[in-house]
């Protein structure tokens, strides 16, 4: 099997900006993702009336994304493991509550980030767990010693998959109101 290259890569203009400003949680199992191009060109709903999408708001510098490539020569293996950071502020009960929740499911992600696309200025979203989702594997609940200090969770999702990262498509007024999304219904996004 042939993997040719496409195309190079010049050096982007000096307007990229860094951080997460929303996180999106969705049970994996409602929802059907279609990609073409590294890009979600489609998404659907397994129960419209339902399944839904959960907004996590996150404070300026508390989130990031990575994803750790692993190759393997002598395997002849890729593996991309996409890896969200997050600390949320404030402790509660209800947090708790969704917190055991989240720990058990297996997840789909959503990032929105503070990145910009240059023709609109929306917001890039990333969709993290596309094919096997997204765990939570590691986190801490901490009340901070200091006045100044978290009190708050920290938490580490991970996932492993075949390809890497996928940008959702762009959306036309507020994230997920695509109209190639779950039949022209916009998602329903949860925010409190």
């Amino acid at each position: 099997m042939a993997c040719n290259l496409t195309h190079g890569r010049g050096i982007p203009c000096r307007n990229l900006i860094g951080g997460v400003k929303y996180v999106y949680f969705g049970n994996k199992d409602q929802f059907t993702i279609t990609s073409a191009a590294s890009e979600v060109t489609d998404i659907e709903l397994a129960d419209p009336s339902t399944n839904k999408l959960y907004r996590y708001a996150i404070r300026r510098g508390n989130a990031s994304v990575t994803e750790t490539i692993t190759g393997s020569t002598e395997n002849g293996t890729v593996v991309y493991a996409p890896s969200l950071n997050l600390k949320l502020t404030g402790l509660s009960k209800e947090d708790q509550n969704e917190l055991k929740l989240l720990a058990q499911a297996d997840l789909i992600i959503f990032v929105q980030l503070n990145q910009v696309l240059a023709s609109n200025d929306h917001n890039v979203i990333l969709c993290l767990g596309a094919t096997n989702g997204m765990d939570l594997n590691a986190g801490s609940n901490v009340s901070g010693g200091a006045f100044s200090d978290l009190n708050g969770y920290e938490w580490t999702f991970e996932g492993q998959e075949f390809a890497p990262m996928l940008t959702v498509a762009d959306f036309t007024t507020v994230p997920f109101d695509n109209t190639a999304f779950n039949g022209g219904t916009p998602i329903p996004v949860v925010t409190s």
